[in-house]
């Protein structure tokens, strides 16, 4: 039996062993000091919000000579471009000569009659200086529109088509080239092209000049056009040089008067223009969303040495609205 003096030398060494198992496990416990909050940012101070936008404008640009020959070799220098009589700086330049989609809009109205002959001869001439990795399709045009040949390579079935065109009824050409416009669209080339062959104005379309001119300016195709005026006396067919001229020239294409024996030669200059022009794109130094249609100007600087040049463009574009 124990003593109260042992008794409390054991509780004494009891105790001793307590507090040196709690001072061994204190330590080992790691002090983790506290991250300092954050100083409060001052009043007013955000993080930027930074938006980068940019806009390229691209217009195709043919220049001829007095002879109306295309000129070829002109530098970035030789060019001024105006967007709303403001100068603009010009950040893309190149000619080349990448393959094209083409679309042949061809009239086989009533009044065409003896000048198909001639027509067909011009197309076979245009599609004879392609390239093989061109795209080409047909629209033919008499009381109403037909896309008779959808986009392709193979031109022979072009012609294969045209050898059976025969000449009836009046004439939907606004028709025909808003059905060519919408074509066009599925193309994937940077290069597109219409060529008009026909005799006179419009009589029977649909769409009106308002909207056609809409669609032809949110497009990037270049039009040219070949009439074969003559033979009708009707207000449609004497406006038609003037129709299809404004048409052609607000996208930088020309239209040409020709009678029936002229149209190869000229389908094949045009053919021969289609690879010499030039791409002129610019950055505006006005960013306006308007969706308003903005005129473009282009002006050639001649090289010394040179004669005055003529140059054809596409006269503006509609900025996009949002």
């Amino acid at each position: 039996m124990l003593n109260v003096r042992g008794l409390r030398g054991m509780l004494l060494a009891s105790l001793a062993l307590g507090l040196g198992a709690l001072l061994a496990v204190r330590a080992q416990q790691v002090t983790i000091t506290p991250r300092p909050k954050p100083e409060p940012k001052e009043e007013g101070q955000r993080t930027p919000n930074i938006r980068v936008e940019s806009r390229l404008v691209l217009i195709p640009v043919t220049v001829n000579d007095p002879l109306n020959r295309p000129v070829s070799g002109l530098e970035k220098e030789n060019f001024r471009v105006y967007d709303d009589k403001v100068e603009q700086t010009i950040t893309q330049f190149a000619m080349d000569d990448e393959p094209i989609a083409a679309g042949l809009v061809f009239d086989t109205s009533g009044s065409m009659g003896e000048k198909l002959q001639r027509s067909r001869m011009a197309a076979a001439v245009f599609f004879k200086i392609s390239d093989p990795e061109d795209e080409f399709f047909l629209v033919e045009f008499d009381s109403q529109p037909r896309l008779v040949v959808p986009l392709t390579r193979d031109f022979g079935r072009i012609q294969e088509e045209l050898t059976f065109s025969r000449s009836k009824g009046s004439t939907a050409l606004l028709d025909a080239i808003y059905l060519a416009l919408q074509e066009m669209r599925k193309s994937k080339k940077n290069k597109k092209t219409l060529l008009l062959i026909t005799d006179g104005g419009d009589n029977n379309s649909r769409y009106s000049v308002t909207e056609v001119k809409k669609l032809i300016q949110e497009s990037n195709t270049l039009i040219y056009a070949i009439g074969v005026f003559g033979g009708g006396n009707t207000p449609e067919e004497a406006g038609g040089p003037e129709l299809l001229g404004h048409i052609a020239e607000s996208t930088g294409g020309r239209m040409f008067v020709a009678n029936a024996a002229e149209l190869p030669d000229i389908a094949k200059r045009i053919g021969i223009e289609l690879r010499n022009r030039y791409i002129l794109g610019f950055a505006p130094t006005s960013q306006a969303r308007d969706g308003k249609y903005h005129h473009v100007q282009v002006r050639v600087m001649p090289p010394r040495g040179l004669p005055p040049l003529q140059a054809h463009w596409r006269t503006g574009y509609t900025a996009p609205d949002q």
